[in-house]
């Protein structure tokens, strides 16, 4: 059994962010660690604090998590977050309802109580992360509201004689103003146990020599900070002659980037990667596909049968990682699978399935349960992967790219057969502040650490390349009270209204090299802006809508983010959109632009 002693537990709800506060723990250099729902209270008798994290369930809901009560009266100091809020108000005798105006993304929120140990010498207003469809509606006996906003009464209270908090929004996300103030007075209230991130690496590398156990890695490689990491480290810790890596060219890739990946391995003098071109193997899988999940599905098992087929080809033997007979494989597959992958796929019990990352299809889930896959990542966040790679010695430059889907250009695709609108749908039944128009396409989201799938909202401006406060603010308020928006974009295309029309699309070569040059053309115009390294991640995606027949138009989605968890939308200036949209629009094909002006949540970051 896990020694806790010293730790500050995250009982885990099957939230989103749930390693996210685990991590966050570590990072003020203290000791923490994350355990299932169904822990009993004598399991944590020697943990330091304990902390309830967010889920996607409702807690009076049948069959929702629910934790030991016992846990309450250990005398060591809880925060309930979220769900775990929730469940705290629930458990404790008060009242916890569905809310009726549900809040996602950026919040303001008025602190109520300053003598409250966590929230003491805060402004009395500050920004926070919503994230949340449910509320405590009746404070439990000896509660205080310590915190509310415009339409949560209770987004914070306390029982400061139990030492016992609960907090509505997400104070382990970036985008909560003085989130990680609140945080750390929790941890420092607790008094855990050091921990010291120089041990790491250590850590992992240790991990990797148990799992492997003296067999070899085969190891699909991306070129992506994920997968050049993952890759870089299993070659250090095993050496070259037991990894070998394989770059898919797979179609899907942006433009130039075989030869940028391989000129940057050859600098660092890592020689055992091979490249095979099997474009034209997953055109032919993916043709006629136009379901998200389906598409991932696709790509992810295409990645295993060329894995396969390159493994036999360069005489590596008869059994591989894919071998029927699993049992006397002497190869592991290799993955730069990181913890938003993970997690977003539905891989801790209570979470739900936001979208399926092409490293956790069922064929790869089922290699994982016969120990067959080795991720030396898998627990990490994006900025713990970077500093792990300048550990290693990779350059800054490679290390810090932008990150970019596995699939690729495969889900920045959207495909579809035919136009979906929102039921029922009239636009007189939408009443909004500017003019505006309805997408007839639909695209993940994340709302309430649940998966949806909903439709765009675009606006229209007179002057449509320079997007105001009120545009943001629409974008943070619709999605918040209409349930059939997830995101909102701008047009920088067109200041008059169009209804855009609808052209049935799928993923092939033609469509590929369409998204390719405006891909392309984004990457030139934000360095040449010198805005590189201020966006975190800048998808660009490919819909089957145009503003006339047969077009297709570009959504432009530059977004700020630390972890892939939450994020915002990135402003960009006036003459960089302009000049971004003048350039798209020249590409034979392409006639309309829209800026996705969405946080996450409710928008996942990429639109599949």
């Amino acid at each position: 059994m896990l020694d806790i002693s010293g730790h500050i537990v995250i009982i885990d709800f099957g939230g989103q962010y749930a390693h996210l506060i685990a991590s966050r723990i570590r990072r003020f250099g203290y000791r923490s660690c994350i355990l299932p729902t169904e822990t009993k209270a004598s399991e944590l008798k020697g943990a330091a604090g304990i902390i309830f994290s967010g889920g996607p369930q409702s807690v009076y809901e049948k069959g929702s998590p629910q934790a030991d009560p016992e846990i309450l009266k250990l005398g060591i100091p809880v925060l309930g977050l979220c769900y775990g809020h929730h469940w705290l108000g629930q458990t404790l005798g008060g009242k916890t309802t569905p809310a009726k105006v549900k809040e996602y993304g950026p919040v303001d929120v008025k602190v109520l109580d300053r003598a409250n140990p966590l929230f003491a010498g805060l402004p009395t207003g500050f920004r926070v992360w919503m994230s949340h469809g449910d509320e405590v509606s009746v404070l439990p006996d000896g509660f205080v509201a310590v915190a509310s906003t415009k339409d949560c009464r209770f987004a914070s209270m306390a029982d400061l004689r139990r030492q016992i908090f609960g907090i509505q929004f997400h104070i382990e996300v970036t985008h909560s103003q003085h989130g990680m103030d609140i945080l750390r007075r929790f941890v420092d209230l607790c008094r855990p146990s050091p921990w010291s991130v120089k041990s790491y690496r250590q850590e992992i590398e240790e991990q990797v020599q148990r799992q492997s156990k003296g067999k070899k890695v085969f190891m699909l490689v991306s070129g992506g900070v994920d997968s050049t990491v993952a890759f870089t480290l299993l070659t250090k810790v095993l050496g070259a002659d037991r990894v070998q890596g394989l770059l898919i060219d797979t179609g899907l890739m942006r433009k130039g980037e075989i030869a940028l990946i391989q000129k940057a391995f050859s600098a660092l003098g890592i020689k055992n990667l091979a490249v095979k071109d099997a474009s034209e193997q997953f055109f032919r899988n993916l043709e006629g596909s136009v379901d998200p999940e389906d598409k991932r599905r696709i790509i992810g098992e295409t990645f295993i049968q060329v894995q396969k087929q390159a493994f036999d080809a360069m005489g590596f033997g008869e059994r591989s990682a894919i071998s029927d007979q699993r049992s006397e494989s002497q190869w592991l597959l290799g993955q730069g699978t990181i913890y938003p992958d993970t997690i977003e796929t539905g891989g801790t019990k209570h979470s739900d399935k936001i979208k399926t990352h092409h490293n956790r299809v069922e064929l790869v889930q089922r290699m994982i349960e016969e120990g067959l896959v080795i991720e030396p990542l898998k627990d990490l966040y994006k900025d713990e992967v970077r500093e792990l790679g300048e550990e290693l010695g990779l350059p800054h430059d490679l290390v810090w790219r932008h990150p970019f889907p596995g699939p690729g250009l495969g889900v920045r695709i959207l495909c579809a057969e035919k136009p979906s609108l929102p039921e029922g749908f009239q636009v007189s039944s939408f009443k909004f502040q500017v003019p505006y128009a309805v997408l007839p396409v639909r695209s993940v989201g994340v709302q309430g650490d649940g998966r949806t799938y909903r439709h765009a909202l675009v606006l229209f401006s007179k002057k449509p390349c320079e997007p105001t406060q009120e545009h943001f603010d629409l974008a943070a308020s619709i999605p918040n009270e209409n349930r059939t928006f997830s995101r909102v974009l701008l047009c920088s295309s067109h200041s008059k209204p169009f209804t855009p029309v609808f052209t049935p699309t799928f993923p092939t070569k033609e469509m590929a090299d369409l998204l390719r040059e405006a891909d392309a053309i984004v990457d030139e115009e934000v360095r040449k802006a010198d805005l590189y390294k201020a966006i975190w991640q800048f998808p660009v995606v490919l819909l089957p809508t145009g503003a006339k027949e047969g077009n297709r138009s570009i959504v432009l989605r530059p977004i700020e983010s630390t972890d892939a968890m939450t994020a915002s939308a990135f402003r960009l200036p006036p003459k960089v959109l302009q000049g971004m949209t003048e350039r798209i629009l020249k590409i034979r094909g392409i006639d309309a632009v829209f800026l996705d002006l969405t946080s996450k949540p409710p928008g996942t970051i990429e639109w599949e």
